[in-house]
């Protein structure tokens, strides 16, 4: 069971964090999950390309990492150490829903081609934060939705590179490829996006898929409340 302490944590090292975490300390799980949303959230988002499914992975990541914890070493930074579980947990989720898509397509009860996209698009557009331009917004919709226009093999290293300023060696071990992969990979990504982009905006990237307050809250509460009666591992 999780437990509230007045120690503080703010200046917890990660392998501090790691240890209070270890004994159910629930302010040193929520500076960890503070600490590292918006990392995990953009990672899942760039390998699911949809904000629901990016949320529920991030928050089964945390629940994996929680029970886990004893594991990690201090060998990598922390927050390589979790993105390496969310990579893994959004891989799963993917490969689940491309399995189901297999067995409905098979049934012959899938829409068409066009009209699937189109549905799952008006779900799933990224909403506009009431306090920003209808200008500003609509431009960072326009990076998100050529970022999700990436080839696959590039999206996630674009986005851990460019967006969240992993260095090529966190990148490459995260992903699990080689450090030359992942040079290769960022830079033809990046050209490919310049390309799309050069004509349609003038905004920084680095407000691309914003982490809203309160979808950090909601992460937190969530992930807080499923462990409220589990015994720490």
């Amino acid at each position: 069971m999780l437990k509230d302490t007045i120690e503080s944590t703010d200046d917890c090292t990660d392998a501090e964090l790691a240890q209070r975490i270890a004994t159910g300390n629930a302010a040193a799980l929520e500076l960890l999950m503070r600490r590292n949303n918006q990392l995990l959230y953009r990672a899942a988002r760039s390998i699911l390309k949809n904000e629901e499914e990016a949320e529920e992975t991030v928050q089964d990541a945390y629940l994996k990492a929680y029970r886990t914890i004893t594991e990690y070493r201090g060998d990598a930074k922390l927050s390589t150490w979790l993105t390496r579980i969310l990579i893994n947990e959004a891989l799963a989720r993917r490969r689940k829903q491309q399995r189901r898509a297999e067995l409905i397509f098979l049934n012959n009860t899938v829409a068409s081609p066009s009209e699937s996209e189109e549905n799952y698009q008006m779900q799933h557009d990224f909403a506009v934060s009431p306090e920003g331009s209808v200008q500003r917004a609509e431009a960072r919709r326009m990076i998100e939705r050529n970022i999700d226009k990436l080839p696959e093999a590039f999206r996630c290293v674009f986005v851990l590179r460019a967006l969240e300023e992993m260095t090529v060696e966190e990148t490459a071990s995260c992903l699990d490829l080689p450090k030359a992969t992942v040079r290769s990979r960022f830079f033809r990504a990046r050209g490919q996006l310049r390309e799309a982009m050069a004509r349609e905006i003038d905004i920084s990237i680095d407000e691309a898929f914003s982490f809203a307050g309160e979808r950090c809250d909601r992460i937190v509460a969530t992930v807080l409340a499923r462990l409220e009666f589990e015994p720490v591992s």
